[in-house]
């Protein structure tokens, strides 16, 4: 793992010691502009706002990676159920868990801590 020196303690703590942000209160969660999502540690895009949905969980939602390989998945057993937990395929940050209950086409929640992403609104060409 390779964390940067500028991450904040709260970032921290979710990307490197596995931690979830409490519900509704991530910065990105009503976040409705066009861009990408980043890795908060290493910059890697992550996910598109295009793919971006309410799943009404209090976590920022998304129905697809940007790219497939730039996260990898893990099993992860907490509290005595079965996830799987999202890291950025780059710098191996917690991103937060992919769970099957999401919306069309790929039926997939990336159900992401907002304290793991950076956002970069789109730039549109006149």
């Amino acid at each position: 793992m390779n964390s940067s020196p500028a991450l904040t303690p709260e970032q921290y703590n979710i990307c490197f010691l596995k931690g979830t942000e409490p519900p509704g209160s991530g910065k990105w969660l009503n976040n409705h502009e066009s861009g990408m999502y980043m890795c908060v540690n290493c910059g890697q895009e992550l996910f598109s706002s295009n793919t971006k949905f309410d799943s009404q969980t209090g976590w920022p939602s998304f129905w697809d990676p940007a790219a497939k390989a730039n996260i990898t998945t893990q099993d992860d057993i907490q509290f005595g159920m079965h996830c799987l937990e999202v890291l950025c395929s780059k710098c191996g940050a917690h991103l937060g868990h992919v769970f099957n209950d999401g919306p069309k086409p790929t039926g997939q929640r990336y159900c992401i801590n907002s304290l793991a992403l950076d956002f970069h609104v789109s730039k549109i060409s006149t």
